[in-house]
């Protein structure tokens, strides 16, 4: 009967850890495609030609990064 009741302790905690988990991420403020935008030239980044949220200077660093021969 002991095991019983911390079987049940466990499984009603886990349920509240995750509806509470869940509830928070879900009013978090992030905005439809803030993961999605590019901040760098990382992976797939390089398919646009003007890349926002960096300045002119650090476009132009990442550019001649690419024109060098390896």
């Amino acid at each position: 009967m002991k095991q019983m009741h911390w079987l049940i302790l466990i499984l009603v905690g886990w349920t509240l850890s995750f509806a509470g988990g869940y509830a928070i991420s879900a009013n978090t403020g992030s905005e439809p495609g803030y993961f999605t935008a590019v901040e760098a030239a990382g992976y797939g980044g390089g398919a646009e030609e003007k890349i926002e949220g960096l300045t002119d200077e650090v476009q132009d660093y990442y550019k001649s990064l690419q024109d060098v021969d390896e």
